[in-house]
């Protein structure tokens, strides 16, 4: 087996200043170490250009290396104060918003010129959607509970009960949220010390994570925009459950945010995976109600702390609707016909063009159960009709109904962030449809897919870029195919 070649540059775990030069996609800032034997890249996730920064290799190959971000040593000249928490979360916050899109336009569409081959993407973009909320957009937020803190004047871990946000890239050390993050409710986020607080004089533990043990866990929240109501979840581990009284935490939480608390909830997790909702555990009601109602483009959701729902829905219906104007650009092609919506979560789409159309069938597949469950609710409470949903997996589904091949106009596309697999993708192309509406929250995978769908004669007519994530690197994307 022949040695692989070592690298001259750096070596794994060595620790670097380094000067961030540019930016790629998905939030990798570009820094470059210049020496007699030539140039040599190194990606830093969460950096932005003009940054000096300590940080950590983690992965090396001949060509480049990838490093973790341990701190930021002096800002980039762009970046501005702000007057929220630092949190993991937001790494861009101080970055002036119209500079922020601009890094993410321009990181895109070079994906798609390299990745997917399409030479002139730049003269098929359409349009760049703002988030109408620049700060508190989000509906939901997860606090961990730690026994492990950090301390940001001594910049190290110490021993602390924590509530808040994980150190980034550190899965066992918590940070302390004590004022408003901007992503979240404001009331919440600077009440957050006060529910620490609470934790704290009950005696019990926080989650320690290397000894994978404690009673507090998670404390998960989510809003409902419309509404403006919180519905809390209290996770914890089951030994010492009879020395918190619940009710009495609901009181509390009551006392705090009066009528705009909906319910608390609380679960069980003796799990020691690092997740909120265990595969085993139990989920209780212990005040008021356990779903919110949220609304989009007019159409009412019921959401519960389990479901599936976007996180940004004041942006989410900006991105429906550019998904349903470019379904409806040609009529033709759905009223009166079956649409395909494929990887259809919570049917959120499909209602819509429902709707919007004229006897128009909607076919939503998807494999998460539950979110095929919402969606035949939702569509019910809304008075949808011409809908069916199926759980299945998407390429299955399609093999077991052979009789919509040839049959199918229009289909709809949102897949997970993996993408595609090209088994599937390939069955899709053999429904023959004259176009496909792709949605997705991770434009390197669809990237990946457009070359495929070339190879099988579908061209990219548009492309518009959607921002649900303010002061991120994450960025959606709608790209209408049409068969040339």
């Amino acid at each position: 087996m022949p040695r692989r070649e070592r690298n001259k540059f750096v070596k794994k775990n060595q620790v670097l200043e380094l000067k961030i030069e540019d930016y790629a996609f998905g939030g990798k800032g570009i820094a470059r170490i210049h020496s007699e034997e030539g140039s040599f890249v190194v990606f830093v996730p969460n950096t932005l250009p003009g940054q000096l920064v300590k940080a950590q290799i983690s992965k090396s190959s001949k060509n480049y290396a990838e490093a973790k971000l341990i701190d930021v040593l002096e800002p980039s000249e762009d970046e501005v104060e702000v007057e929220f928490q630092d949190i993991p979360g937001a790494p861009y916050i101080q970055l002036p918003i119209e500079l922020q899109h601009r890094y993410k336009k321009e990181s895109t569409l070079s994906l798609f010129k390299r990745i997917g081959k399409v030479e002139n993407i730049e003269d098929l973009f359409d349009e760049f959607v703002t988030s109408p909320n620049v700060f508190h957009y989000r509906n939901k937020m997860e606090y961990g509970f730690s026994a492990i803190g950090y301390d940001r004047i001594h910049k190290t871990d110490k021993d602390e009960f924590t509530l808040g946000f994980k150190r980034r890239g550190v899965w066992w050390m918590g940070d302390n949220l004590e004022k408003d993050s901007g992503l979240f409710d404001k009331q919440m986020e600077d009440n957050l010390k006060n529910i620490r607080q609470y934790c704290i004089e009950t005696g019990l533990d926080p989650w320690h994570g290397p000894k994978k043990e404690g009673f507090f866990r998670y404390f998960v929240v989510r809003k409902s925009f419309k509404t403006d109501e919180l519905l809390c979840n209290l996770v914890t581990t089951s030994p010492d459950l009879d020395k918190f009284d619940l009710q009495k935490f609901a009181n509390f939480l009551k006392d705090i945010f009066g009528e705009r608390l909906a319910g608390l909830l609380h679960t069980i997790n003796d799990e020691t995976g690092d997740r909120t909702i265990a595969t085993s555990g139990s989920l209780e009601l212990v005040y008021g109600k356990d779903k919110i109602v949220e609304e989009l483009l007019g159409l009412n959701f019921e959401i519960s702390m389990k479901s599936f729902f976007q996180t940004n829905p004041k942006c989410a219906e900006k991105l429906y609707n550019k998904v349903v104007e470019y379904v409806l650009e040609d009529k033709s092609k759905v009223d009166n016909t079956v649409v395909m919506d494929l990887f259809c979560g919570t049917g959120t789409i499909g209602q819509i063009v429902a709707s919007k159309s004229e006897n128009a069938k909607i076919v939503g597949v998807d494999i998460v159960a539950s979110a095929i469950a919402d969606a035949k609710k939702n569509a019910k409470r809304n008075n949808i009709e011409g809908l069916k949903f199926f759980a299945a997996d998407v390429g299955k589904f399609l093999i077991a109904h052979p009789e919509y091949q040839n049959k199918i106009k229009t289909i709809i596309l949102d897949p997970a962030r993996a993408g595609i697999a090209p088994k599937t993708l390939q069955k899709i192309i053999n429904l023959n449809a004259d176009r496909m509406v792709y949605v997705s929250c991770n434009p390197a995978t669809q990237a990946r897919d457009t070359e495929l769908l070339r190879e099988a004669g579908y061209l990219i007519k548009k492309i518009s870029l959607v921002d649900q994530f303010p002061h991120t690197s994450h960025i959606e994307t709608v790209v209408l195919f049409e068969k040339s």
